[in-house]
C-alpha cells in the first residue's frame, strides 16, 4: 500500500514564470504519477484550473485552494466504492491552467494598405497600426475554440489570427462610419473606441475580451500627403497666391533653360506651362475675384497750352481755349509747369521751344 501511495501526485499548481503563456497543461514528473482523491489543488489569482477527463471538460476551478474529493470533482463520484473501502482514488485526467490576466501592449497593423472611399479624396489606400490588450474571460469556450491539446499555448500562437480580426473589423468600421480621412486622423481616440466596440463581439466568440484598442497612426498615400502639404502651404501664403504662381512658373522655365537638349527644353517649357495651367485651375476662384475688381481706365495722353495752361491733345497745334499757336509759351507743353524764362522744364526736363 505504501508503494501505491508513493506513485500518487498530491500537489497540483502552476507558477507562471513567463509573460505570454495563456494555457499550461500540468505535467506529472513521469507516467507513474497520477491525480488522486485528497490531492491539493492551488489556483492563484488571474488563473483558472480546468479538469479534462476522457476528452471532455469535467470541472473548472476559480482562484483558491482545494482538496479534491467527490464533493468538488464530479469525475470522482463514479469511484466512491474505492473511497468507501479506504483506498485512494486514482483520476486519469488532464489539468489545464488558463491565464486570465491582461496581455497588454500587443502590436497590430495593416500588412497592405486598405482601399476605402473618402468624401474629400475619392478612392484612397490607407494603412494603420497601433496596440491592443486582451484577456481570457471564458476559459471553457477558449479551450474549445482555440486551444486544442497542446501542452502550452502562448500569445504568439494566436496573435496573427487576432490581428487579422482587428484589421478586418477596423476596415468595416471605417466603411460604415463614412468619416472623412482628415476628421478620422484628427480624432484617433474617438475612432479607436468605435473600433473596439465593433471588435468586442467577435473576440467574445473565442472566449476573449478586448480590454483596450488604440490606433496610433493612420498613414495616407504619398500623393494625398503631398496635396495636404500644398494645402497647408497655401493657407500660410494667404493673399500672396500671385507671387507663388509666378515663382513656380519661373522655376519651371529655369529648369528648362538648364536642359541643353532641344527636346528637353520644349519638355521643360511644357512642364512649366502644365504646372501654370494646373495652378490657374486651382486658384480659379481667386483669379475670378481679382478679375471682378474695378479696373482703372487709361486716360489719353495730353499736353498743355504754353499761354493759358489749358489741356489739349498731344497733336494739337493751336489751343482750343485761347487760340495760341503751340510752339512757345510760359507753360510746359508736357506737364503744364511754369517755364517762363527757362530753357528746360524744371519738373519734367522737357526742352522749351521759343
Amino acid at each position: 500500500m505504501g508503494w501505491f501511495k508513493s506513485q500518487m501526485w498530491k500537489v497540483i499548481d502552476w507558477k507562471d514564470d513567463g509573460n505570454d503563456t495563456m494555457v499550461y497543461r500540468f505535467q506529472m514528473p513521469s507516467d507513474k504519477y497520477e491525480i488522486m482523491s485528497g490531492s491539493k489543488l492551488t489556483v492563484r489569482e488571474s488563473q483558472v484550473a480546468v479538469f479534462v477527463h476522457k476528452g471532455k471538460i469535467a470541472d473548472i476551478f476559480q482562484p483558491g485552494q482545494y482538496t479534491l474529493s467527490t464533493n468538488n470533482l464530479p469525475v470522482l463520484s463514479g469511484l466512491r466504492a474505492l473511497l468507501y473501502q479506504g483506498r485512494d482514488v486514482v483520476v486519469k485526467s488532464d489539468v489545464y491552467f488558463v491565464n486570465t490576466k491582461q496581455f497588454t501592449n500587443l502590436k497590430w497593423g495593416t500588412k497592405n494598405p486598405i482601399t476605402m472611399r473618402d468624401a474629400d479624396f475619392g478612392m484612397v489606400r490607407v494603412g494603420a497600426f497601433g496596440t491592443y490588450s486582451m484577456r481570457v474571460f471564458d476559459a471553457e469556450r477558449f479551450l474549445k475554440e482555440l486551444f486544442g491539446t497542446n501542452s502550452t499555448f502562448t500569445v504568439a500562437d494566436i496573435n496573427d489570427h487576432l490581428k487579422s480580426l482587428l484589421v478586418s473589423q477596423m476596415a468595416d468600421t471605417v466603411a460604415e462610419s463614412k468619416i472623412p480621412m482628415l476628421d478620422m486622423a484628427a480624432n484617433l481616440q474617438e475612432f479607436s473606441a468605435m473600433c473596439r466596440t465593433n471588435i468586442t463581439e467577435k473576440f467574445r466568440e473565442y472566449g476573449l475580451d478586448i480590454t483596450s484598442f488604440t490606433i496610433e497612426n493612420i498613414s495616407l498615400p504619398q500623393e494625398v500627403e503631398k496635396v495636404l502639404d500644398e494645402r497647408t502651404s497655401l493657407g500660410i501664403l494667404g493673399d500672396k497666391m500671385g507671387t507663388y504662381t509666378q515663382k513656380k512658373a519661373a522655376d519651371a522655365l529655369g529648369d528648362a533653360a538648364r536642359n541643353t537638349g532641344t527636346v528637353g527644353t520644349f519638355m521643360g517649357v511644357g512642364m512649366g506651362g502644365a504646372f501654370g495651367n494646373a495652378m490657374n485651375n486651382a486658384f480659379s476662384n481667386l483669379g475670378n475675384a481679382q478679375d471682378a475688381a474695378p479696373k482703372q481706365e487709361t486716360k489719353p495722353k495730353q499736353k498743355y497750352c504754353g499761354e493759358c495752361g489749358a489741356a489739349m491733345s498731344v497733336g494739337a497745334k493751336f489751343c482750343p481755349e485761347c487760340g495760341a499757336k503751340q510752339s512757345s509759351g510760359s507753360v510746359c507743353v508736357k506737364c503744364g509747369a511754369d517755364v517762363k524764362g527757362k530753357k528746360f522744364c524744371p519738373e519734367c526736363g522737357t526742352k522749351v521751344e521759343n
